[in-house]
């Protein structure tokens, strides 16, 4: 069901109006697994996980089916409601990243069985679950977090806590509240995904501590992720990317130029895999920006780029007022009256610019050029900071795709499309929206949220 304009307001300030009065929203029924106090949203997860390891492998994938199609069902409404509460992205490219998540988060035919047959007996190696998981998520993809989230860690077996991003407190628990419904409609139980009301610093520090959760995942900024790595548990840190998109001058300019607006400007560049910079090799680069105009880019003069870092930085921090806001809206804090068709900021700079050497959310796309490819690789694996998280490149060599790919070494590499390739938008693969860079998983499934249990039988059933 979809719901107006003026509903999806109403939701919000219902949940933010329960925040400030420390209550329950006052909504038509509760929120299925929302609580006022952690504990008691650990407690919750910890009794539907001892059902939940119980369920046979079908009614596990029963319930995922059900998430799927009610994340379908009210894509919009979480698209509107992501937008109306962060202020950040689009509707429609909201809608389009609910839609992908239902479709291709792997559900429980990523969780695989090995097994050894010989003399001596058989061993098998299966995917068992760690039991509560609790996950910080973003305010970046609020809902989408949530959801994938939930559909890989319940494959595996497990429950999962939440603690929201405190800006998208009302998105992210009505997804929490339709994971619930999705279960108890498959027969499943109530609270196999649980939050709380007032996510603060201090309720995370419980979920942290706590001695019921048993693995942590992070969805954020550093800040975040290395307070998880520090905290001496299992942890699973989808930090910041600054990712380049290097352009050599043996690719289809004209097309490279399409690929490059269209994913930096998706949901208004808010993926962490979205192209923040581009590094070109000098012959091709008055091209590639004659194509890039013709896309929709404003060429920001040199007295427009310093009035950009002085509204995009306030005391050498992103103002969080810029962050997933359009070209036209981020131009008119500068006092520029951009054109209609205008989707992304561009403009010729060093690497060392702020503009581009800092991961921004917001379409602005500053050019560095290169002598050559020896010299746009190494530039853009500065530019990367050694995040390991993701790179772009257009080029019809393979040797250079090779030699950067090497050089660069991220979880994500796309060649010669747009950056939501990788999330399987337009390419192959599955989809995720926690890229584990920093710990080594790259990309997340349900596989991820489990551990190997060995099971040996020595000396039977072996029949050969």
């Amino acid at each position: 069901m979809a719901y107006s304009s003026e509903q999806i307001r109403e939701i919000v300030l219902q949940v933010i109006s329960s925040i400030q009065q420390e209550k329950k929203p006052t909504s038509d029924k509760a929120l299925l697994g929302v609580f006022d106090d952690m504990y008691d949203a650990i407690a919750a997860a910890k009794e539907a996980q001892k059902v939940m390891r119980e369920l046979p492998m079908d009614v596990r994938e029963n319930i995922i089916s059900n998430i799927r199609r009610k994340t379908k069902e009210h894509a919009e409404t979480m698209a509107r409601m992501g937008v109306e509460e962060t202020g950040m992205g689009n509707v429609g490219d909201k809608i389009l990243k609910h839609q992908l998540l239902a479709e291709k988060t792997p559900g429980t035919e990523d969780i695989m069985t090995s097994v050894w047959s010989g003399d001596r007996g058989i061993t098998l190696v299966e995917m068992g679950p760690f039991g509560v998981i609790g996950a910080y998520t973003p305010s970046t993809n609020p809902s989408e977090t949530v959801l994938c989230n939930s559909i890989g860690m319940l494959a595996g077996g497990n429950t999962v806590v939440f603690n929201p991003h405190p800006g998208a407190i009302g998105v992210s628990n009505f997804a929490v509240n339709l994971v619930n419904e999705a279960s108890l409609e498959a027969g499943g139980p109530n609270n196999i995904a649980t939050s709380v009301f007032r996510p603060t610093v201090e309720s995370g520090d419980v979920m942290l501590q706590h001695k019921d959760i048993h693995l942590i995942s992070a969805t954020g900024g550093p800040g975040i992720v290395t307070k998880v790595l520090s905290s001496g548990k299992r942890g699973i840190g989808a930090g910041a990317g600054n990712p380049p998109v290097l352009v050599d001058d043996t690719a289809d300019i004209k097309k490279a130029a399409q690929d490059i607006v269209n994913g930096a400007t998706f949901d208004n560049n808010l993926p962490c895999i979205a192209e923040k910079e581009i590094v070109a090799v000098d012959k091709i680069v008055d091209e590639l920006i004659y194509y890039l105009v013709e896309n929709g880019c404003y060429i920001a003069s040199k007295e427009e780029q310093e009035k950009l870092i002085q509204t995009v930085f306030v005391n050498k921090k992103l103002n969080r007022d810029c962050v997933g806001k359009d070209a036209r809206t981020i131009l008119s804090l500068i006092g520029v009256d951009a054109p209609e068709n205008t989707r992304c900021i561009i403009f010729e700079g060093e690497k060392e610019n702020p503009l581009i050497t800092e991961e921004l959310m917001m379409p602005i796309l500053g050019i560095v050029r290169a002598k050559d490819i020896d010299d746009a690789i190494a530039k853009a694996v500065w530019l990367e900071h050694g995040n390991r998280h993701s790179a772009h490149m257009h080029s019809k060599n393979v040797d250079n795709m090779t030699r950067f790919g090497k050089a660069i070494d991220t979880a994500i590499f796309v060649k010669n499309a747009p950056s939501y390739a990788a999330l399987g938008f337009g390419g192959e693969g599955f989809c995720t929206f926690t890229i584990a860079s920093r710990t080594g998983e790259g990309l997340t499934s349900a596989r991820t949220f489990t551990k190997q249990r060995r099971c040996v039988l020595s000396d039977s059933l072996s029949i050969r």
